[in-house]
């Protein structure tokens, strides 16, 4: 099945990379203009394969509706084109958490249908994205959610897919591309951190976003890998992650990949979401801060992530899920690496 596959944030390459590598020659990319998706598509040898991209903004800041207009129009014509450029017809659209592409098999301006695309994928594991979720119910045939869903915080999105197919994946993203890997044995002196910061021009982002104090990282050799800001390998970032002691991040999507990974990992957002309940519940190394960075309760939560540090060898997380095989089976894919 011929597949349009939308890229929109760095984990989402991630999480769909294996899937492109086991799709068809002709399958065709739509990605946001973002410095590490960006990067990670021209960097993306033997990792991605090369196909046929369009690239789309990022409908942020105060002309967000105008710029999502346009990527509607802009996308439902590169669909268009690639149907004329072939003989084969687009008859997928797959989207993690980013939805206009899936209003795009029809145009926005004459209500024209691309009749092939019969099949459009919303893979989601953020409860919080409303605005995504409600253009997803206009269009989606198919959607994905954790069997963690916190259906109190979506929105009304689990109520509101009567008509769709639901498929509940028993497991986090990060189970889809990561892989356990071996931890350092010992903490270094002084201990490895890697920190992430967000630039904070997300959708949701202005409710969650709290300041990590510089005093945090006192005592620590840190690795910074701020967003739009990590100088390495944006490939390489989540094996990153697994050299080092720990991870300080506003990234919710970071903290639960390094959570998953054995690290002790400080996140330090107001952010409410199921993956991070679950991750809590099934005692991976995760401490979470949902407040302002002050007061003795704040102090007592930095002393315990930095005592965490060095208690890693008494984790006994659940069993590694087989999501990847899961969605694979879900998307008829031919997924073998």
């Amino acid at each position: 099945m011929r597949t349009c596959w939308v890229l929109d944030h760095p984990a989402h390459v991630r999480l769909l990379a294996s899937f492109l590598r086991a799709g068809q020659s002709n399958d065709v990319i739509i990605a946001t203009r973002r410095s590490e998706v960006e990067s990670m598509l021209a960097g993306g040898d033997g990792h991605l394969p090369r196909r046929q991209t369009h690239w789309v903004d990022r409908p942020v800041g105060p002309q967000k509706r105008r710029i999502a207009f346009n990527r509607w129009r802009s996308s439902h014509a590169f669909l268009r084109q690639c149907m004329r450029e072939s003989s084969a017809p687009i008859e997928r659209v797959v989207a993690v958490g980013a939805s206009i592409e899936l209003l795009a098999w029809r145009s926005p301006v004459l209500r024209r249908r691309l009749s092939s695309i019969k099949e459009r994928w919303y893979i989601s594991d953020t409860e919080v994205n409303h605005i995504a979720h409600r253009l997803a119910l206009k269009s989606a045939t198919h959607f994905v959610l954790p069997i963690h869903w916190d259906e109190s915080i979506d929105g009304g999105l689990l109520k509101g897919t009567k008509t769709a197919t639901v498929h509940r994946l028993n497991g986090l993203h990060g189970h889809i591309h990561l892989r356990p890997s071996l931890r350092p044995s010992a903490v270094s002196n002084p201990p490895r951190v890697l920190v992430r910061r967000l630039v904070g021009d997300g959708i949701h982002d202005g409710d969650e976003l709290i300041d990590i104090p510089e005093s945090t990282l006192d005592g620590l050799l840190i690795t910074q890998a701020d967003e739009g800001a990590f100088h390495g390998d944006p490939w390489r970032l989540v094996g990153e992650l697994a050299a080092h002691d720990g991870v300080i991040t506003q990234s919710v999507t970071l903290a639960s990949e390094a959570a998953l990974l054995g690290v002790p990992t400080l996140l330090v957002s107001a952010a409410k979401r199921g993956f991070l309940d679950r991750l809590q519940d099934e005692g991976y190394p995760l401490f979470r801060w949902t407040e302002a960075c002050e007061g003795d309760a704040w102090h007592n939560m930095h002393a315990q992530f930095l005592t965490g540090l060095h208690l890693t060898e008494a984790l006994e997380p659940e069993d590694w899920p087989d999501a990847r095989r899961q969605l694979a089976t879900w998307l008829d894919s031919n997924l073998i690496d």
